[in-house]
């Protein structure tokens, strides 16, 4: 990870995050994707938590070529599909049938991958080899638990017409309106005070 720009991670979600992952998604500048190479998705998965440095460090050897793009690949067709579902839940309308679809594959996908053991007197779930997809794999099975376990009421879009980057609302009383109050509440405050002066000038001083 070094040298390179830390992604920014204001959802509180990985599932949340990696729909965040194309920037301007909204906005009237064309948008950004953040995930321009295999090494981008390791980078995005393993700050998120949800792979070790190890992991990464491993799987970044056998992730050049077509292993890793089709990784890629996999990961921003998971997003697309994340993006849809949450966006219609906020706008109240129903999401594509395609993109659940979609969903649903990626989950499924993700499952087989995934084997019981036995390890220290409890059960746990490992995965299958160290594939290049495993970045996949974890983003997938992220989002199921956060869709399925009643979290997607609870995801939210920032405030600021321009980013509308989703985030997962844990406030007390659900008043969260910005992805994070440095990037975006500031600005809209600053906007917001600005149009206020336009509307209402300064009275001229009164002559002596």
């Amino acid at each position: 990870m070094e040298g390179k720009t830390a992604f920014q991670l204001v959802a509180g979600h990985p599932a949340v995050d990696l729909v965040n992952t194309l920037d301007w998604r909204f906005g009237t500048r064309d948008p950004q994707e953040l995930l321009r190479s295999y090494g981008d998705l390791l980078r995005f998965t393993e700050q998120s938590g949800i792979l070790t440095p190890h992991q990464a460090r491993q799987l970044r050897r056998l992730g050049e070529g077509k292993p890793g793009l089709r990784a890629l690949q996999r990961a921003i067709e998971l997003r697309e599909a994340l993006a849809e579902i949450l966006y219609a839940q906020i706008g109240g309308r129903t999401p594509a049938r395609a993109s659940v679809k979609q969903l649903e594959q990626c989950i499924r996908a993700a499952r087989v991958r995934q084997q019981l053991h036995w390890k220290q007197g409890n059960l746990e779930w490992e995965w299958s080899g160290n594939d290049t997809e495993l970045p996949f794999w974890v983003l997938s099975l992220s989002a199921s638990d956060l869709l399925l376990a009643g979290g997607l009421q609870r995801v939210q879009a920032c405030g600021n017409p321009d980013c509308r980057w989703l985030f997962l609302d844990t406030s007390k009383n659900h008043t969260r309106q910005w992805c994070d109050m440095k990037l975006c509440g500031n600005r809209m405050k600053a906007r917001r005070f600005k149009a206020q002066r336009k509307a209402s000038p300064l009275e001229p001083l009164s002559q002596a």
